[in-house]
């Protein structure tokens, strides 16, 4: 004689069949979008992943990220909100690097940051070319954060910024290191390479920009300063997942054989809002919408933070 099954055994059937029929068809390519909205309709949800694949492999995610952070397995980068001006946090392993400090005004900004992040010692500062919304804050940095190695680019300048950087960095007797094309430094499991020569010219320091390239696992960054579309013209360039855009939005930058080199997924923009250059510019924006590169603006969102994990990058929102 055969036992009937009971009510919650036939549920606990049903429900496996239809949850193994949503993975079926979440496997077979069906939308992720349809699969949640049948999932929650029959009553039995499977948890999807709403991510995106990039060009050569790797995932774009975007969500809350979780507060606390695995610096042993991921990369994590903070594209700070220092209005019309640049600075990023770099993080892996035991080892920090920052690249510019924004204004004078922010250097305080950026050191609380800092210190919100428990970081006591910045493994690299590179200030990558002698404008004041790049390095105005880097003294501040450097006489309250203890520093390894910092990385400049050659031309100087007789400003006030320029100056009070300089004496920093000879109070703390530390030295200047001038990179030069191909130059790399290890952060942690990270590899940084400096791209490009500095076109010295003081009739405009945005060409003198140092840029940097970050590789970490099977993604990448790419870190342009105020490089203008003379730097872009000096080299070929790699393919690269995230594009931190030269000049805060500028037409002098971003230039379509450029963004066709490198094919980022994502493009970062530091720009302060309702700043006097009208950056980003409109014309730069619909290149990369145009592309389908996911824009984020720190005028708009704040602080940026990314987080990879070498596979994939998580955008925080």
């Amino acid at each position: 004689m055969k036992k009937k099954l009971g009510k919650k055994q036939k549920k606990v059937i049903l429900g496996s069949a239809i949850t193994l029929l949503l993975l079926i068809l979440l496997a077979l390519g069906a939308n992720p979008e349809v699969i949640s909205s049948i999932s929650q309709l029959t009553g039995y949800p499977i948890s999807v992943n709403r991510t995106t694949e990039e060009p050569n492999g790797n995932k774009l995610s975007t969500g809350h990220l979780n507060d606390t952070i695995d610096l042993t397995q991921n990369l994590v980068i903070d594209y700070l909100d220092v209005g019309q001006a640049d600075s990023i946090l770099i993080r892996n392993q035991e080892q920090s690097m920052l690249i510019d400090a924004g204004k004078n005004e922010d250097g305080q900004k950026v050191v609380e940051f800092l210190q919100e992040k428990g970081i006591e010692q910045l493994t690299y500062v590179i200030g990558t070319h002698p404008h004041e919304d790049h390095i105005g804050g880097l003294d501040d940095v450097i006489n309250q954060i203890n520093v390894e190695n910092v990385y400049m680019p050659k031309i100087t300048t007789n400003t006030k910024t320029y100056e009070d950087v300089i004496e920093a960095i000879k109070n703390k007797q530390l030295t200047i290191k001038v990179p030069k094309k191909g130059d790399k430094v290890v952060l942690g499991d990270a590899q940084c390479e400096f791209m490009t020569e500095p076109i010295e010219t003081k009739k405009n320091l945005n060409l003198s920009s140092l840029v940097t390239h970050i590789t970490f696992g099977q993604t990448s960054f790419l870190m342009m300063g105020d490089a203008e579309s003379e730097n872009e013209k000096s080299r070929t360039w790699p393919k690269t997942d995230v594009l931190k855009v030269g000049h805060h939005g500028s037409t002098t930058s971003t230039s379509e054989a450029f963004l066709q080199q490198i094919q980022p997924e994502l493009a970062i923009i530091s720009v302060g809002k309702n700043n006097d250059y009208g950056h980003p510019k409109d014309a730069i924006l619909k290149r990369l919408t145009k592309k389908g590169i996911e824009t984020y603006r720190t005028d708009e969102k704040g602080t940026i933070e990314l987080i990879s994990d070498g596979e994939k990058i998580s955008v925080s929102e």
